[in-house]
């Protein structure tokens, strides 16, 4: 079983490489941003270490062990996570809008179960890697190379999100 110095710096880990991911959309100015990524990322750590101590909270036996793999607690926090970024999704008319910050909350969710599970290098160059892709698309500016110049969608936004 996990002692708890060893869970609470997963936890703290968690946080910081949620709020890595987060800062993208706070700089951004979009609804989640850093504290929303920290949560998410913290709450899934909780709930991956939360499956990895039950068989030893519980008494369980290796035999019985297969009814409670931590498998089964990661595919339920991607379904739930899965609800709260449909709850940020916006679709007004033809324009949808919030996409890209539900799938930060999504992906946020994995790199903390990857703590939770102790995949703390994985879960480091995953937060890394996606920040700076946030970044540097953002910088891109990917819609003005295969935008006309001076194109406005219908609602009059200039970007997606």
């Amino acid at each position: 079983m996990l002692e708890l110095n060893e869970m609470i710096v997963r936890l703290l880990i968690a946080i910081a490489l949620g709020s890595l991911v987060g800062l993208e959309r706070e700089m951004m100015g979009k609804e989640a941003g850093i504290r929303t990524a920290m949560l998410v990322s913290a709450g899934a750590a909780i709930f991956t270490m939360i499956s990895i101590a039950i068989p030893s909270v519980v008494g369980i036996t290796s035999e019985n062990l297969v009814n409670v793999l931590p498998d089964r607690v990661v595919s339920n926090i991607v379904v739930g996570i899965g609800f709260l970024g449909a709850g940020i999704i916006i679709k007004t008319g033809e324009h949808v809008r919030g996409l890209t910050t539900a799938a930060v909350v999504w992906v946020t969710a994995s790199i903390g179960a990857l703590v939770g599970l102790g995949l703390i290098q994985f879960a480091m160059a995953s937060a890394a890697i996606l920040t700076g892709m946030l970044i540097f698309l953002r910088k891109l500016d990917i819609y003005r190379l295969i935008r006309p110049k001076g194109a406005v969608e219908s609602n009059g936004d200039q970007q997606l999100d």
